[in-house]
């Protein structure tokens, strides 16, 4: 077989192996599957072998075959980013500065700002201009590495714009280089025409449902305090649950209200965000299937202190994600290299289980691990070059751009800060 690529003279590749149908958990969120001085050999999108440049070289003909010499750098799998709101109008700079100067998040949601004030920015643009917005900032989150990322709705908040969202969600999936996974958060925010009367509103998201199940594959809700409540945010999963969505749920962001219980009582594929997580829900997820996608941009960006205990979280064996969370309120970063330094830092992941997090373990998330998230044979061809030679480094020299090359379903989309289209 005549590859189409071959990568070689890799310092450190970094398979993340071995996790394709079971996320990893407890000892093996410490093993990334190294091979020195690797290479990989590519065709039709997918990889074909991986192992040392010695050993493929020696096995394949590639006379007529695209080289790419890595020169002692490290490669890794294209970083997943299993949660993002990357469909929305405008910008929340003014709230930015009313927390540097001591206003919380909470507070200014009272007064009308949050979500709400991006609803009302996102209302107002016309599909064209959202999907030619939107598309800005997938382009730099593929120029920072990320080749697969899910989208939420959410800033509609009403069922013309809810719907004009997933249908910019569903054109970028199209058009766009990176994988796009849709979901459907109508339950994101109770919008103010509906303040007095919220259970009008959740009535109206039910009702939408069925509309929307042909552009999104997940249904998510935020239930916290400032938000939805158990009751609502069951109803609306429920619902959704009994037409064929996936389920997902923000919570114990700001507080815990019950919104793991429901995760686990509902199977949802993920609960996202777990700040104020209590030790007796680390127990009981252990013992269901439910992904834990820890966001700690937010945290961050928000000045708070109150970040998600993720070695706790994993010495208890749960499976553990990273994402961004990218939105223009809470966490307005398209960069995973940033999310994977928090982490580090802030929640005291090392760098190797912030990498399985942001990689295998993210692409559980979205239910895709069967063919992202790892460099191994059969899986298709998502993989990015570092220009660092230790893994190691990457969170280590922070605020940079370390990759060099992103390959996209086995062709180079981006080479020296330069998207290729």
């Amino acid at each position: 077989m005549l590859p189409d690529l071959f990568i070689q003279n890799i310092g450190q590749l970094v398979t993340v192996t071995g996790a394709s149908h079971k996320p990893k958990t407890f000892h093996g969120m410490d093993e990334i599957g190294i091979i020195r001085d690797g290479a990989v050999l590519i065709k039709d999108g997918n990889f074909i072998d991986i192992g040392t440049t010695k050993r493929l070289k020696k096995k394949y003909a590639t006379a007529n075959t695209k080289i790419i010499d890595a020169t002692g750098r490290v490669a890794l799998p294209g970083f997943v980013d299993s949660h993002t709101h990357a469909v929305f109008g405008g910008n929340r700079t003014g709230e930015f500065v009313q927390r540097i100067q001591g206003e919380t998040y909470l507070e200014i949601l009272k007064k009308g700002g949050g979500i709400v004030n991006t609803v009302e920015h996102t209302r107002k643009l016309k599909f064209q201009k959202l999907a030619e917005t939107s598309r800005k900032y997938l382009d730099t989150m593929l120029l920072h590495g990320t080749t697969t990322a899910e989208i939420k709705s959410g800033y509609g908040l009403d069922i013309n714009t809810e719907l004009k969202i997933l249908k910019v969600i569903h054109h970028l999936q199209k058009t766009h280089s990176m994988d796009i996974v849709a979901t459907f958060l109508g339950a994101h925010m109770i919008p103010p025409e509906y303040k007095n009367d919220p259970g009008t509103y959740i009535k109206l998201v039910c009702n939408v449902l069925p509309k929307v199940k042909p552009y999104a594959t997940f249904c998510d809700t935020f239930c916290d305090v400032g938000a939805f409540s158990i009751k609502q945010s069951e109803r609306v999963l429920k619902t959704a649950k009994s037409l064929g969505f996936r389920l997902k749920i923000h919570t114990n962001e700001f507080k815990d209200i019950g919104g793991v219980s429901l995760a686990i009582q509902l199977e949802a594929v993920s609960a996202d965000h777990l700040d104020n997580i209590k030790h007796r829900d680390i127990v009981r997820l252990k013992e269901s299937n439910v992904i834990c996608v820890l966001l700690p941009g937010v945290p961050f960006f928000l000045m708070k202190d109150t970040y998600a205990p993720a070695q706790k979280m994993i010495e208890n064996g749960l499976p553990v994600a990273l994402a961004t969370d990218f939105n223009p309120g809470t966490c307005p970063c398209e960069n995973m290299q940033t999310i994977i330094t928090l982490a580090c830092i802030k929640m005291g992941m090392t760098p190797v289980q912030a990498i399985n997090a942001a990689t295998i373990n993210a692409a559980h998330a979205i239910g895709m691990a069967h063919r992202l998230g790892s460099i191994e044979p059969g899986k298709q061809a998502d993989m990015i070059i570092l220009d660092v030679r230790h893994y190691n480094e990457l969170p280590y020299y922070f605020g940079i751009n370390h990759v060099t090359m992103t390959i996209k379903r086995g062709r180079v989309v981006m080479e020296n800060n330069q998207l290729i289209h």
